[in-house]
């Protein structure tokens, strides 16, 4: 077994090497199928290698980042590591490690491709994301042939042109599908809105003329559903609408507003009511089996309960007590990870 040490620039082993108009070089992994070479080891200088194309060659059998017809372009990293052995098969990249998929970026301190398992190990500042959708980690698996992977520890995600964002605990995505599963204590905010469960699936749905943006058009919340919308900042007095229940399924217009809320299961709603003038009048409470909320321009406008209905009605000097909250209310506005906050996490 034979190792490969050193700047590219200067190795006697190196391969060859393809010249680009902009004088950038492109690297590409077949070059060290030579006779006899099962492993390398490339540190890469700051001015050296920019871009990667990962293409092992068939007689190795290693599908390396990506099949053939969906392959994954490493740009950069500053050093690379490989070994190929019937016992073991494998290459790693680290320190600024960037990918490209089609029209996705992966981000990340060190990656290692298991080529015959059809995954890469990534680790250290995960960020996944299109143009204008990102999706922070601190470990996780991507599978290229099948556009998903799996993130865990210190989760969040934004929509960067819109104020959108959600965290938890684990995350599951799916490039193909555009969906993204947040699990354990899942919790997502826009603007004055917060909606948590046990699992929040965000679907997504590409957007733009050449489908380079993302927005969200629902949002599904499976157990220990509740949404909460805050009034205005500095509208006073301060109120909160509640809603809550077992299963929620929330629809969003191209403007990412909401357009319609339907709760499942042990379902309540707390909701404030306004006079013509926009005076506070009084708060209604409603439970039933199933609810349904009808919104305009993002603001709500008509409620629909069925299934063992029951109702209550509270006069305004109830305006801002909170022992009519629903059970599960809490706000948790200073837990968004982006609050305020323009540049990366």
């Amino acid at each position: 077994m034979k190792r490969v040490s050193g700047n590219l620039a200067n190795n006697p082993c190196r391969p060859s090497v393809h010249r680009s108009i902009d004088r950038i070089n492109r690297f590409h992994w077949n070059r060290f199928s030579g006779k006899g070479l099962r492993s390398l080891t490339v540190p890469l200088a700051s001015a050296g290698l920019l871009l990667f194309q990962l293409t092992l060659p068939p007689v190795l059998n290693h599908n390396t980042f990506g099949a053939e017809k969906k392959k994954i372009i490493l740009e950069h990293s500053d050093s690379i590591e490989g070994e190929q052995s019937e016992r073991n098969s494998y290459n790693t990249v680290s320190g600024n490690v960037l990918f490209r998929h089609n029209n996705m970026s992966l981000r990340c301190d060190r990656a290692t491709d298991f080529g015959q398992e059809k995954r890469i190990v990534l680790s250290g500042n995960i960020v996944i994301g299109s143009s204008n959708f990102e999706i922070y980690g601190d470990s996780g698996v991507y599978y290229p042939d099948r556009e998903t992977g799996e993130l865990s520890g210190n989760i969040r995600g934004r929509l960067i042109d819109k104020p959108l964002s959600a965290k938890g605990q684990q995350a599951v995505f799916n490039k193909a599908s555009n969906l993204v599963w947040l699990n354990g204590d899942a919790i997502a905010w826009y603007d004055r809105q917060q909606i948590s469960g046990d699992v929040v699936v965000l679907h997504l749905k590409e957007s733009g003329k050449a489908k380079e943006s993302m927005t969200i058009d629902r949002i599904q919340v499976e157990g220990n559903a509740f949404f909460a919308s805050g009034s205005a900042p500095g509208e006073l007095p301060a109120v909160f609408d509640q809603i809550g229940g077992k299963k929620m399924v929330i629809l969003l217009d191209d403007e990412s507003k909401i357009k319609g809320i339907t709760v499942s299961g042990q379902a309540e709603i707390l909701y404030h009511i306004y006079d013509e003038n926009h005076r506070p009048s009084g708060i209604n409470y409603s439970s039933g089996d199933e609810i349904r909320i009808f919104f305009s321009e993002g603001e709500l406008k008509r409620v629909k309960v069925t299934g063992s209905v029951e109702g209550k009605h509270y006069p305004q000097r109830f305006w801002q007590d909170r022992g009519i909250d629903l059970q599960k209310f809490a706000w948790r506005e200073n837990e968004n990870p982006f609050r305020q906050q323009k540049s990366l996490p």
